[in-house]
């Protein structure tokens, strides 16, 4: 192979447009191209970076929410314990106050009772003891103003 300075210089020319060809056409869109490449990746890191910390808000977010509920929940569960001793105390209450006055009322009735059976000796003492009077004496006894006597006898008695 023969160089001569003339192929030399030829072969430098057509490198030499080749290369600013390059340059001019293919090398911008490359460029272009790599670069809107590496904006697309550094804005996907910057969505990632944000949506992690979004993703840990919202974690303690929920967790706060839990924590609340929880709360609320132990508050739920007291007050209904609470209301339940006050049914509990409210029944015993209602049922002492019931067993007082049925208990009065029995006392009652047991004096009313005793009273009419207090009553009904005392009546069946008087028949007795002028029945008996009449039979001792064997003769008609005043029974209104033996009997007014008798009455003042079953009295003190």
């Amino acid at each position: 192979m023969d160089l001569s300075l003339g192929t030399i210089i030829g072969q430098a020319g057509t490198f030499l447009v080749f290369i600013l060809v390059t340059m001019k056409f293919v090398w911008p869109p490359l460029v272009q191209a790599m670069e809107e490449r590496r904006q697309k990746i550094a804005e996907g890191l910057a969505q990632s970076e944000e949506a992690e910390k979004a993703l840990d808000i919202a974690k303690a977010e929920a967790d706060e929410v839990i924590r609340e509920a929880r709360r609320k929940a132990g508050d739920i569960l007291e007050q209904a314990s609470q209301r339940g001793t006050q049914i509990v105390e409210q029944a015993k209450q209602d049922a002492l106050a019931e067993r007082d006055r049925q208990v009065a009322a029995a006392e009652a009735e047991i004096r009313q009772a005793t009273n009419q059976a207090r009553e009904a000796l005392r009546e069946r003492l008087s028949e007795l003891a002028i029945s008996g009077a009449s039979r001792v004496i064997e003769k008609e006894i005043d029974a209104g103003k033996h009997r007014d006597m008798l009455d003042k006898l079953a009295a003190e008695l």
